[in-house]
């Protein structure tokens, strides 16, 4: 037995590799540079986590999600590896003990944000390291190709470096032939090399239902179809209006969005994963990390705004292998929504430097200073303070982000902590003088160990404070006090978004903005939503359009789509739309011609049908037009 099997198998439990595995695994022990793209819940952690674990030295994961990496270090640790994290809103004192122990201990797994791989802290320490693999995770974030795209990952290739014999891995789950391009190329590798798993998902039956009364549509389907789901709606409102809906009808339902507290999110997730709760309503800021196999329905109630999202999402039904349903409920209105949200989602750029200088009185912040500073970030009071439209500031910030000015994270939840600097001897005093204080004091140190040499995190606040037959308001006040009195030091708990500058405060009229970046990404997301539209009104199959958006061309029918199985009555069918369009590919071979010429070729009763197919083919780039005009065949 090879050593990576013999690792898998003591830490993970499982027998083998699924596949592709093996292989990723084997190029990055080899010390190759490698791009693995694995859809959701294809396993792409254990590709970076068993070479850090059979190699010497530590892992350096690049994440830019903090819910994902908590989850997989919480996981490792679980396991018995040793793991840690670094990310915006931490406590400078733990980030230098989590650094220490990466340069002097025996960390093996070290995830980090990537605006931290900007900070002059991080470049000192990973001089000390002995780093085996360099893994990025979410790689498409670091192609402006991509739907997600984040300045920060485009530092990886000059930290990289600084380890320059270490072999990258980069991991995604979505990405077009462009992104996959791009990605090798902004990371520097040295020589291509793509492992690509088929997007197709043959037990995940995709549908798209045309419906003007959403919510009456979906209790049918919830009726139908038995087991876990998630239904996935656009804002946080709407995620509870829809869960108040199912609970009347007797459906066991939640909902969760990145505005609820981490105890209730948490307290939520663990329901529905252990099948408490039937059905999560719930906002993107659900599912990532979330390994459920047998989800048996994913429903979306809006239109998203790019089928990266969507195929994501869809894709966290069915990964047990059983069969499951992706369902899209879609009207006119989303159509027009999209168009409305992509135009506010690119502002003015007076209104993005309003939005800067605006920053700068909130934190009350000087002109030169901020570089590196993370703050806690509430985007409501911001918007109410400065008299902002929210889903503008919200743009604006996002622009500033794209423009490496800022980066805003979601919503972290790090627990309160201790540690006691007063010596044992004057706490001794302390404790008698102050009787009040004596039972928290003696009640932490009876239950909590290694308070003088460490930080101690105060996980089981609520239970502290219960232990005490106090509430948690009180322990609060309690250990401000203490705080006061400098017999401790104490970090309140935080729960809230962290927004961090990456570059210092200049005036409004400094701030630089690229304005051809800012262009090309719109004319990209353009386009993203445009496939969406052609996607949820072509009546082809609806597997084979997401694959070939991912580049997989030539696949065949699924056979379990609405459109192959024809229980989408609203649109005309699979196979008339398939024998329109190959008569008017076989007019084309023949000659050249106008648009109108093409519709004089059939009965005017197919006009309709005929200029949905012609509309198609055009933006597939199947046909294009020459410059008299006429239609002409691209591909052929």
């Amino acid at each position: 037995m090879d050593r990576k099997t013999e690792i898998l198998q003591h830490y993970w439990k499982y027998e083998s590799f699924r596949p592709l595995q093996g292989e990723i695994i084997d190029s990055v022990l080899k010390g190759k540079d490698t791009l693995a793209l694995l859809p959701t819940g294809g396993g792409k952690s254990i590709c970076f986590q068993i070479p850090a674990l059979a190699k010497e030295g530590i892992c350096i994961v690049v994440s830019p999600l903090i819910a994902l990496m908590k989850d997989q270090v919480g996981n490792l640790k679980k396991r018995g590896i040793k793991a840690d994290a670094i990310y915006s809103g931490m406590h400078i004192r733990d980030i230098d003990r989590i650094l220490d122990n990466a340069a002097y201990g025996d960390t093996k797994l070290l995830y980090l944000s990537p605006e931290r791989l900007m900070t002059d802290l991080l470049r000192e320490r990973v001089m000390k390291m002995n780093v085996n693999l360099l893994a990025v995770d979410e790689a498409h974030c670091i192609s402006q190709w991509g739907y997600d795209f984040r300045p920060p990952y485009l530092e990886i290739a000059e930290f990289r470096k600084l380890i320059p014999d270490v072999p990258v891995l980069a991991v995604t789950a979505t990405a077009t032939p462009e992104v996959v391009e791009d990605i090798q190329e902004k990371l520097e590798f040295g020589k291509k090399n793509v492992f690509r798993k088929s997007f197709n998902r043959s037990n995940l039956s995709y549908s798209v239902l045309e419906e003007a009364n959403k919510p009456l549509k979906m209790l049918d389907i919830l009726n139908r179809v038995n087991g876990s789901g998630v239904i996935y709606a656009r804002n946080r409102r709407k995620t509870k209006e829809i869960t108040q809906f199912l609970l009347k009808k007797g459906i066991g339902a939640s909902f969760y969005h990145a505005g609820l507290s981490a105890d209730v999110r948490s307290k939520r997730q663990e329901d529905w994963l252990n099948g408490k709760i039937r059905i999560m309503v719930a906002t993107n800021a659900f599912g990532m990390g979330i390994d459920k196999p047998n989800v048996r329905l994913v429903i979306h109630l809006d239109l998203p705004d790019n089928l990266e999202a969507y195929f994501q999402e869809a894709g966290r039904g069915g990964r047990d292998g059983e069969k499951a349903f992706a369902v899209l409920l879609y009207n006119e209105k989303d159509k027009l929504l999209l168009e409305r949200q992509f135009e506010q989602a690119y502002p003015e750029w007076d209104e993005v430097r309003r939005v800067w200088q605006a920053l700068g009185s909130y934190f009350q912040l000087a002109v030169g200073s901020g570089l590196g500073l993370s703050y806690d970030f509430d985007l409501n009071q911001f918007a109410k303070n400065y008299q902002l439209e929210i889903i503008k500031a919200f743009n604006c910030l996002k622009l500033l982000e794209q423009n490496g000015w800022l980066t805003l994270s979601e919503a972290i939840h790090l627990p309160p902590s201790i540690k006691f600097i007063m010596e044992k001897e004057a706490l001794y005093d302390y404790q008698i003088r102050n009787k009040k204080s004596d039972r928290l004091i003696r009640k932490i140190l009876q239950t909590h160990q290694g308070g003088y040499s460490s930080i101690i995190p105060l996980r089981k606040f609520s239970e502290l404070a219960y232990g005490l037959k106090i509430t948690p308001v009180q322990l609060h006040t309690l250990l401000n006090h203490l705080h006061q009195e400098k017999v401790l030091e104490y970090v309140p708990a935080k729960d809230k978004p962290q927004l961090t500058f990456l570059k210092e405060r200049v005036g409004k009229d400094d701030l630089v903005l690229d304005k051809d970046a800012y262009g090309f990404r719109k004319n990209r997301q353009k386009e993203r939503i445009r496939k969406t539209i052609a996607y949820a009104e072509t009546p082809t199959c609806r597997s084979q359009q997401l694959l070939s958006y991912f580049g997989e061309t030539g696949s065949d029918k699924c056979g379990i789509c609405d459109v192959c199985t024809g229980r989408n009555s609203s649109k005309f069918s699979a196979d008339e739309f398939e024998r329109l369009q190959n008569k008017i590919i076989n007019l084309l071979k023949r000659e050249n011609l106008t648009p109108k010429e093409v519709l004089d070729s059939f009965a005017p009763k197919y006009e309709k049908r005929l200029l949905i197919v012609l509309d198609y083919l055009y933006k597939e780039e199947i046909v294009g037009r020459n410059k008299e005009g006429r239609l002409v065949l691209e591909k052929k």
